[in-house]
């Protein structure tokens, strides 16, 4: 048993002081999972993000520079443990010197630049072209980002001063009324890696190694109803996975049903696990038999798809530019695919990120994907609740109207 110092100073060691800028489960309390991916070249930083339980792995990518010298995609919340498994980096392979935000719309991503940066003073950091914020249009500084060391990424690839190692396609901006997406996309040449943020996901069968740190997410979400007492098992916890990962991808699944607030009232009184973690025992979630039939279908034995958020509510809004992003980076030569979300890494060729984005087009054509032809698409009834938020955001002009497919 540790005594009182050793607890008070491992509980430090996963601090985030500034978890009220996006408060979300795991709040102030930041564990880091670091994977060697390529070995002395990729390695991945995986924490944890949620609501309600909801928590999918957050993924920070670092790669060796060829002179030397490191470069960050995608930072992740600078944890004491997540900054000393940096520095165990840089003292073996030299010092961060490029810091990359891919992404204009992701908070969950954005958020943790600026106080990322102030870790590795010495490093440039360069961010997506375009960068909005919400409900105001701040500075990149106000955001915490440093003003002598912040750039925008060129918008020619060629023009970075990592271009002889990387090659980087930009999704985007695309317009969303309120706001606007973009991300960009990543390909290291000595390894063929695909680095991406959002666009591109894998659903493992079992959770990830992140997520099972901390199983109580897990056990909650395998109940069956609110007075269920969960048993801390594998199964148990495969249970609850594979419903987050159908909750967090569809909203609501066909396999879901959200029972009529009193009825939750009524149970959660019933519940032996009313306490604030436990949400009062508040429960919103009765599933059909059917979910786990829903949840194969879904993850197709783990085939690369677009996550049907972004299949809905944006990508749709930009077919043409989308379908030309997408064959740009499927020119490419690699073979694996490290996403910011969900499963890592995934070996995945071209043509199999293509077939992924085959929903944008009129007459897809019939392709192998990773696993077939039958990978692709995602069940049609899955969308209906994200078809009728995509719809009454156009109703209220919200949004502006999808485009036609290509």
């Amino acid at each position: 048993m540790q005594d009182t110092s050793e607890q008070l100073n491992h509980s430090r060691d996963f601090l985030w002081s500034f978890w009220f800028l996006v408060p979300i489960y795991p709040y102030n309390r930041r564990r880091t999972i670091r994977h060697e991916v390529v070995k002395d070249t990729i390695w991945t930083f995986d924490q944890l993000q949620g609501i309600f339980y909801v928590v999918v792995p957050i993924r920070m990518t670092v790669v060796k520079l060829e002179e030397g010298g490191l470069l960050v995609y995608a930072p992740v919340a600078p944890t004491p443990e997540c900054i000393r498994g940096v520095n165990e980096l840089v003292t073996e392979h030299g010092e961060v010197k490029y810091i990359i935000l891919p992404t204009i719309s992701g908070l969950e991503h954005k958020v943790f630049v600026g106080a990322f940066a102030r870790c590795f003073p010495r490093a440039q950091v360069f961010v997506a072209p375009h960068q909005w914020s919400f409900p105001l249009n701040l500075p990149l500084t106000w955001l915490g980002l440093p003003r002598d060391r912040t750039h925008i990424l060129p918008e020619d690839s060629s023009k970075a001063p990592f271009a002889n190692q990387f090659d980087y396609a930009i999704l985007g901006p695309i317009e969303l009324g309120p706001g606007r997406f973009e991300e960009v996309a990543f390909f290291e040449k000595r390894s063929r890696t695909l680095l991406v943020t959002d666009t591109i996901v894998s659903v493992p069968e079992n959770p990830p190694a992140i997520v099972q740190l901390e199983p109580y997410p897990l056990l909650f979400h395998a109940k069956d109803k609110a007075t269920d007492t969960i048993e801390d098992t594998q199964e148990n916890r495969r249970q609850g996975w594979q419903r987050i990962a159908l909750f967090a991808l569809y909203f609501q699944a066909s396999a879901l049903e959200v029972p009529k607030w009193g009825e939750v009232f009524r149970n959660a009184l019933k519940s032996r696990d009313r306490s604030k973690k436990g949400y009062f025992g508040l429960f919103p979630f009765k599933w059909k038999p059917t979910w786990q039939r829903v949840f194969e279908a879904l993850r197709g034995n783990g085939r690369l798809f677009v996550a049907p958020i972004l299949q809905t509510l944006i990508l749709n809004r930009a077919p043409k530019e989308t379908l030309a992003w997408a064959d740009k980076v499927a020119s490419w030569n690699f073979g694996r695919i490290v996403p910011c979300h969900f499963d890592s890494p995934i070996t995945a060729e071209p043509h199999q990120f293509r077939q992924a984005f085959s929903f944008l087009e009129k007459h897809p054509s019939v392709s192998a994907g990773l696993f077939g032809t039958n990978s692709y698409p995602l069940p049609e009834e899955e969308f209906k609740i994200l078809r009728e938020i995509d719809e009454g955001l156009y109703k209220y002009g919200i949004v502006p109207p999808p485009k036609e497919k290509v």
